[in-house]
């Protein structure tokens, strides 16, 4: 196993059915209780283990998952709001480096996370089906779907719970 990608490398579904998106939307609506029972118990030192050689340690995963779910967030309602949006990305890993990233106490970005989720799945669960196919332009990817984005994060947050997790287990933690 890749320990970068310990469920694997992103892969956007061939087919897109409401049943899988739905699934899509229950693994984000699940995200926050996954990142926070993956974290559970871990003291300060374990916090700032890198989960791989060269990796982020367990305290900036933890901090970057809401950073970058809520940039995925201010997309989705700029896609649904405007005509084809240009989004700003972000340098994620000099964010990561940041000192609140480095060395804050995790409990603010769990909470943070478990808010963020509540709105954000409440807003992909009232989105017509047509709505998934609005569109955004990003710089680096080019024109993407809310599809794309739904698929995504809802990896996004199963990759990086999963980076603690397995961790934890090479640890015996």
């Amino acid at each position: 196993m890749d320990p970068r990608y310990p469920i694997g490398k992103y892969t956007q579904p061939q087919e897109v059915t409401p049943a899988l998106r739905e699934q899509a939307i229950s693994a984000i609506a699940e995200a926050p209780a996954k990142l926070r029972a993956a974290v559970k118990g871990l003291n300060d030192q374990q916090l700032n283990t890198p989960y791989r050689e060269g990796g982020w340690t367990v305290r900036q995963v933890a901090h970057h998952v809401p950073d970058s779910h809520l940039n995925a967030y201010i997309r989705l309602r700029l896609a649904l709001t405007e005509q084809e949006p240009t989004i700003k990305p972000y340098e994620e890993a000099r964010w990561a480096e940041l000192e609140d990233a480095k060395s804050s106490p995790i409990d603010a970005s769990l909470s943070l996370l478990d808010s963020l989720h509540e709105r954000w799945v409440r807003l992909l669960r009232s989105l017509k089906p047509q709505e998934y196919s609005r569109t955004f332009r990003h710089p680096e990817h080019g024109v993407r779907t809310v599809d794309w984005l739904l698929f995504l994060y809802a990896w996004h947050g199963r990759h990086h719970t999963a980076h603690i997790t397995e961790l934890r287990k090479h640890r015996g933690w």
